[in-house]
């Protein structure tokens, strides 16, 4: 028990540096691309596409939903240590490795 502890506990430290890390660089109102699913690149999406081209879908899902929106909270971490970040037209956390930001931000406090 008290490695599996050890071990939440780590995830929780990085996961806060992680979202420390996002909140400085990113302000609310940041713009993104966010995939609340999977993102592009993964097999998964990629197998996807390849059955939609050849015709071979069902239904209107698609596994790999794309946002383009603005952050509307800073990140935060989950009770495992997951940073996430909220965004409008979303409810919930988007895990901070599924958004991409768009275009150049200002650079906040003069540190890049």
């Amino acid at each position: 028990m008290s490695s599996y502890r050890a071990k939440l506990e780590a995830a929780k430290k990085n996961g806060q540096r992680e979202a420390d890390a996002w909140n400085a660089r990113h302000p609310i109102g940041t713009r993104v691309m966010a995939y609340p699913g999977i993102r592009p690149e993964h097999p998964v999406a990629a197998a996807h596409q390849r059955r939609v081209e050849e015709g071979r879908t069902y239904g209107d899902t698609d596994p790999c939903t794309r946002l383009e929106t603005t952050t509307r909270t800073p990140a935060w971490i989950l009770g495992h240590g997951e940073p996430v970040v909220s965004v409008e037209g979303y409810a919930g956390g988007i895990c901070l490795t599924h958004v991409d930001v768009i275009g150049a931000q200002p650079d906040e406090g003069g540190v890049s």
